[in-house]
């Protein structure tokens, strides 16, 4: 069974950072891709970004040049440093790993940006 493990959320200030680490059971390899998903109550479950087994990298635009998403292999670990924090990037942090045909998702983690 494939599991997800995200940690570092927080509450934060508005123009802080937070980095966010998603944790898989599995070679991250074995997967086409991991992604980082955000939702708030009431909302439809949101892309962030997603780096994929070749290394390419995509961002939502309302993130882009503030976080950044890695991976460290030897730890089957994906990061995304988050930077210059706004109140609307308070959500529940949510990361992905996808196969064709399946996608395994982690319980999640709450980010809160507020002063």
């Amino acid at each position: 069974q494939v599991q997800l493990v995200e940690s570092g959320g927080g509450l934060v200030q508005p123009g802080g950072s937070l980095r966010l680490s998603c944790e898989v059971s599995e070679n991250i390899f074995d997967f086409n891709a991991i992604d980082w998903h955000r939702q708030t109550p009431g909302k439809e479950r949101d892309f962030v970004a997603s780096i994929n087994v070749n290394g390419r990298i995509n961002y939502a635009d309302s993130v882009k040049g503030r976080f950044t998403i890695s991976r460290d292999s030897a730890k089957n670990t994906v990061y995304l440093q988050m930077n210059s924090l706004k109140p609307e990037d308070s959500a529940v942090y949510f990361c992905k790993a996808s196969i064709p045909f399946r996608d395994y998702w982690g319980q999640g983690t709450q980010v809160t940006v507020s002063s």
